[in-house]
């Protein structure tokens, strides 16, 4: 078994819970903390793909 790579449990736990908070802005109708949540899920989602493949190419992963 590989071992667990904390970095990237972090990142979708946190990634997660910005999508959780996307729920909770519609349900309280904010304009403001949807674009705000929506804006932090593509920053952490694409902030770990990019430190996925450089993990890979650095033969990492």
């Amino acid at each position: 078994m590989k071992e667990i790579k904390w970095i990237f449990v972090i990142f979708a736990v946190v990634a997660t819970a910005s999508m959780v908070g996307i729920g909770v802005s519609i349900g309280e109708r904010s304009i403001i903390g949807i674009l705000f949540c929506i804006m932090a899920l593509i920053l952490i989602m694409g902030y770990g793909f990019k430190t996925k493949a450089k993990m890979r190419r650095e033969g990492r992963l």
